[in-house]
């Protein structure tokens, strides 16, 4: 907060803490120059909100990427307006339609596109014609949207995972550059710690049939990757990467991760999506010796009833 209210930005960007969100805030930086960068897990986005919101404006622009609408919202914007704030919210993950129109109605700018990522949607906006910021949109893509084409996205998406890199990876593509030798020393360790964890994570896998073929593993590093394995190797429809806490991420086939995502207070895109199993103490000490517990079959019910 003490550096909220001392900043001499006049550009806030909330975002979220992925290849997605270090590929818009390369964006706001090519538009804007300088810029103050708050990065934010889902979880702590209302909080994060709440913070900035609270905080004196002086007329500067909050812009806000890559994560979607929650409850509150309307009310965050009405209070950061009324501190002087300009509020421009843009997003790619799926908002129901009265969602769209209470935004709309409160803040200076929303733009929703399924179609996208949120870097595509910054670039359009905010960069239209720059060749680098294109560029930058396609990469990041790649990676967020599950395309898999180009071999720079799934690097530069594994190392930003690894926080400390996070502002490099955001500088190199500020530049249009997507590989220097920080990010390639650092894919390699990865790489070699990442099959380690898959399959650690393969070992101790849970699956599940019935309408769908659901596979339960328990989370050890990457789960984007761990998932996309998981399916490759046991011919899954439906994959649950679960952490200690109760965090979970999941991928389908059908494009119903949102919808089953939704259910566990998370949400998410059609085909990649993450919630919370509310563990119990039990829960985590049976997640804990026999690396399974009572909510995937929970989960597994709700697949099951989503029509379509």
């Amino acid at each position: 907060m003490k550096a909220l209210c001392e900043r001499t930005q006049r550009v806030v960007h909330l975002t979220h803490n992925d290849l997605d969100a270090a590929g818009a805030d390369a964006i706001h930086r090519r538009k804007y120059g300088d810029v103050f960068t708050i990065w934010s897990s889902v979880g702590k986005f209302p909080a994060l909100f709440d913070a900035v919101a609270g905080a004196p404006g002086r007329g500067d622009l909050l812009s806000i990427s890559d994560l979607g609408y929650h409850d509150g919202a309307v009310e965050r914007i009405k209070k950061a307006k009324s501190n002087g704030w300009r509020v421009e919210w843009r997003d790619h993950h799926r908002w129901q339609s009265t969602e769209i129109a209470s935004v709309e109605g409160a803040a200076h700018l929303l733009r929703v596109d399924t179609s996208t990522c949120a870097t595509g949607i910054a670039a359009r906006d905010l960069m239209p014609g720059d060749p680098v910021a294109a560029e930058v949109a396609r990469v990041v893509c790649d990676y967020d949207l599950w395309r898999h084409h180009d071999p720079r996205s799934k690097v530069l998406g594994q190392v930003i995972m690894q926080r400390e890199y996070r502002d490099h990876v955001r500088d190199c593509l500020i530049a249009g550059v997507f590989s220097d030798p920080v990010i390639e020393r650092e894919y390699a360790a990865i790489t070699r710690q990442m099959e380690k964890d898959i399959k650690k994570s393969i070992r101790h896998a849970t699956l599940l049939c019935s309408r769908y073929r659901i596979a339960f593993a328990p989370l050890y590093g990457y789960p984007s990757e761990t998932a996309h394995t998981i399916r490759e190797r046991l011919e899954s429809e439906i994959e649950v990467i679960v952490s200690a806490g109760g965090r979970f991420s999941i991928r389908s086939v059908p494009p119903i991760s949102h919808l089953i995502a939704r259910e566990f207070n998370g949400g998410g895109h059609p085909h990649a999506a993450g919630g919370t199993f509310a563990f119990t103490v039990p829960d985590r000490l049976a997640f804990w010796l026999l690396k399974r517990n009572r909510h995937y079959r929970r989960l597994a019910a709700v697949a099951d009833a989503i029509e379509g």
